[in-house]
């Protein structure tokens, strides 16, 4: 949602009145997930998107109409079943729930927004909490920006919500997750976490980190590159990373900055240069930390580093060896494995297959062959 902030920055700072609309909570099957956003500008045009189809342009259309008659936020579901699914060539049946602001003096909202994007382009994290439907009696469109510090600006209405929005915020920040709250009174929060793209440090700049750079490049990450060699860890064999470092594997992360934020994937030329890479990489916060190797090299390294006091759970945590099985050979393939996984966990995904199973696949061909029958017993007799 980096474009949408940014060009809301642009609008607000130039006195434009726009309207935002967000998708705060889902369920079942739809094209977009929570904090999918759409700035729609007074003239029409948009920026975003809420997943396409009939679903965007009912919102569109309503986030105009906000604008132009002069109206307060709204929150509005939108049941997509499969008949308008179909009608948009959308595979999906759930339902999504969208809040509508419009924003038409900009400095209600120009502080928050130019936080947001200072979180994007590399300044400390922030949260923001939102009143999207006021059922208990908060005022919709109440808002309490979290600062990385506990600090905040604003208010949800009362000391409980803040709090409960604070704590949330502290938690969701540092990886950009966002989260839909229910109150018992009926009001509804939805807070999201803004943070710079997560950042993936290489340690080995061999063939394999080399194929994960241009993949991970291509999807977001911030790529930064370690290795002892200068003709390993340079400019012109990485000119996608942001930085590259010539230093010894047990110093190497000292270049950069690592943070809760950060993946790092060891992939060094030898045994002891791994062992000292993992335990630098193992001892610093990074929330990702992975391996390529054997399960043979990889219990051996785990021996080495806790007999040197790395912690159990720690040791716990390492993605070692790293990717997902999908037999990969070639250090493309492997390149995918690995990237695959870092967006697993970025995301929560599970990391299996996606394809129906046979027992369902059965039930629908059973399905079909009774709907053949009947029709087949509906028609008339041939004369």
């Amino acid at each position: 949602m980096k474009a949408v902030f940014e060009e809301a920055l642009r609008m607000l700072e130039a006195g434009q009145p726009i309207a935002l609309a967000t998708v705060v909570h889902t369920r079942g099957s739809t094209p977009q997930g929570p904090g999918a956003k759409l700035l729609v500008r007074q003239d029409g045009s948009a920026v975003g998107t809420l997943g396409g189809g009939c679903v965007e342009g009912d919102i569109w259309f309503a986030a105009r109409e906000l604008l132009r008659e002069g109206d307060g936020p709204v929150f509005r579901d939108y049941y997509l079943n499969e008949e308008i699914a179909a009608r948009d060539g959308l595979v999906c049946g759930g339902s999504m729930y969208f809040f509508i602001e419009p924003v038409r003096n900009p400095e209600d909202l120009l502080s928050t927004v130019k936080e947001v994007v200072a979180a994007y382009r590399g300044g400390p994290p922030v949260a923001l909490a939102t009143v999207v439907n006021a059922g208990g009696g908060a005022k919709m469109g109440s808002r309490l920006l979290v600062r990385q510090d506990g600090t905040t600006v604003g208010t949800l209405g009362s000391s409980d919500l803040d709090q409960m929005a604070i704590e949330a915020g502290l938690e969701l920040m540092p990886l950009g997750h966002n989260r839909h709250l229910m109150t018992a009174s009926g009001d509804e929060v939805f807070i999201e976490g803004y943070t710079s793209p997560p950042t993936l440090v290489l340690m080995g700049g061999g063939h394999v980190n080399k194929a994960v750079a241009q993949i991970a490049q291509t999807i977001g990450f911030r790529v930064m590159v370690q290795d002892d060699r200068p003709e390993f860890a340079s400019r012109e064999r990485y000119p996608m990373a942001e930085q590259v470092a010539v230093a010894p594997y047990d110093r190497g992360l000292e270049s950069f900055q690592i943070s809760t934020n950060t993946a790092i994937v060891v992939a060094t030329r030898g045994h002891r240069y791994d062992d000292l890479a993992l335990e630098a990489a193992a001892r610093s916060p990074a929330r990702y930390v992975g391996l390529i190797g054997s399960k043979r090299k990889t219990i051996l390294i785990f021996e080495q580093l806790l007999k040197r006091g790395v912690p159990l759970e720690r040791i716990k945590e390492v993605h070692a060896p790293i990717g997902l099985d999908i037999g990969g050979r070639s250090p493309e393939e492997i390149a995918v494995s690995i990237v695959a996984e870092l967006v697993q966990f970025w995301r929560g995904g599970t990391g299996r297959p996606m394809k129906l199973d046979e027992e369902r696949i059965e039930r629908l061909y059973q399905k079909v062959q009774r709907g053949g029958r009947q029709s087949a017993s509906s028609q008339p007799a041939s004369r």
